[in-house]
């Protein structure tokens, strides 16, 4: 249904600057991405733009440099760290004699060979199908060559191209009734967690931020992790005891990562309202990323689009064993823990960290606020490295 690489498929990167903060670091990010997805890259095609040129996103100079290293290394696919319009990628395939995709498609294809879930598998295939919808007129342009010119339907191969977009349609149908159905089996759930007054608790966080693993290390589960961009798609839950008095569902959520497709976050939407329905967020952020700063403000962006940027949050600053510091923990003017430093790979921190959810709890069972108000400036307060 998604025309999909075959793996191993060379590669030719292109990222533009446009003036935008952390291009360099995004470069390594999408090389990441690239290279998650099976691709070699054979090169990064970098350039100064003030705008995307309307025909071609680069220019006709840039895309004469990318052609040459696409013949150079006989690559298969140009890969852009941008997102091309229809129009785009058609004029840039006759140019560049190869296959091109923008960052949107690349992510698509990672999330499609990532889900296993058969609710996650239907997401996917959903903002594919969204996607694909505007873009029909380019699997069709065989059909323009084989006619014999414009006729009584208004052009050659409009009856195909109609076809094929009804049927899109039906399936998108089709696959939003199955969704929502499965969300309202999700809902009888929550509506029984919540009759049982069970204190609720998302992971949230960057893509590789280490979500997974600190779940695993909390509840002793046994979900996917991996250092890889989204190696978690699937929401999963487990009860976590505390101490023999306390106890809260935790999830582990789907990774955000900075210009995360809109039609991601809606296909996600079902999934993500677990986000969305917790008492409490622990957002995790890898703290030994230079990007920190970017990627904390990317998933606060993201929680405000699906309306969850009100929930009370925990920062949790992960990955320590690979800074220099010690765990510690900063408190609001409550009192209470706000943010803590971990490491969810040695267990380090994660002592003060259930003791920061025990206070939550007793907080909420008091009739308190759970946790500080989740508006945060993108800071480490426990920052204790030199320089």
């Amino acid at each position: 249904m998604f025309e999909r690489h075959q793996g191993g498929d060379k590669a030719v990167l292109v990222c533009l600057d446009f003036g935008e903060p952390d291009y360099l670091e995004n470069i390594e990010e999408f090389k990441l991405l690239a290279e998650g997805n099976g691709y070699t890259v054979l090169a990064v095609i970098q350039g100064k733009r003030q705008r995307p040129d309307p025909k071609l996103y680069a220019g006709s100079g840039k895309v004469e440099e990318i052609a040459a290293a696409v013949r150079a290394g006989e690559a298969q696919t140009v890969l852009f760290n941008h997102t091309l319009s229809g129009a785009q990628e058609r004029n840039l395939e006759r140019a560049l004699e190869c296959r091109v995709s923008d960052r949107v498609r690349l992510i698509l294809d990672i999330f499609g060979r990532r889900a296993r879930s058969s609710e996650g598998k239907l997401q996917v295939e959903l903002a594919q199908l969204q996607y694909m919808s505007t873009r029909l007129v380019r699997g069709w342009t065989h059909l323009e060559r084989q006619g014999g010119g414009t006729g009584a339907r208004g052009g050659p191969g409009e009856t195909q191209f109609e076809m094929d977009k009804r049927m899109i349609t039906e399936r998108v149908k089709r696959l939003k009734d199955k969704l929502k159905e499965l969300q309202r089996q999700r809902d009888t759930q929550r509506r029984a967690r919540e009759r049982g007054k069970q204190f609720s608790v998302s992971l949230v966080g960057y893509t590789n931020a280490g979500k997974s693993t600190l779940f695993n290390a909390l509840t002793h589960a046994r979900a996917y992790a991996a250092d890889q961009l989204f190696a978690t798609l699937d929401t999963t839950s487990r009860k976590l005891f505390l101490d023999p008095e306390h106890s809260v569902v935790l999830s582990d959520t789907v990774g955000f990562i900075r210009d995360l497709p809109h039609g991601l976050v809606a296909a996600f939407r079902a999934t993500l309202e677990e986000t969305v329905r917790a008492d409490l967020l622990l957002h995790v952020v890898d703290s030994a990323s230079d990007t920190r700063d970017a990627q904390i403000a990317a998933v606060d962006s993201v929680l405000a689009e699906i309306d969850a940027a009100g929930i009370p949050q925990i920062v949790v600053f992960n990955k320590i064993d690979l800074k220099a510091g010690e765990p510690a923990v900063e408190r609001d003017e409550y009192g209470r823990i706000r943010a803590v430093r971990i490491s969810a790979k040695t267990g380090l921190g994660l002592d003060l960290l259930r003791q920061a959810l025990v206070e939550t709890v007793d907080a909420r069972a008091h009739g308190g606020t759970p946790a500080a108000a989740s508006h945060h400036t993108p800071y480490d307060p426990l920052q204790t490295e030199q320089g």
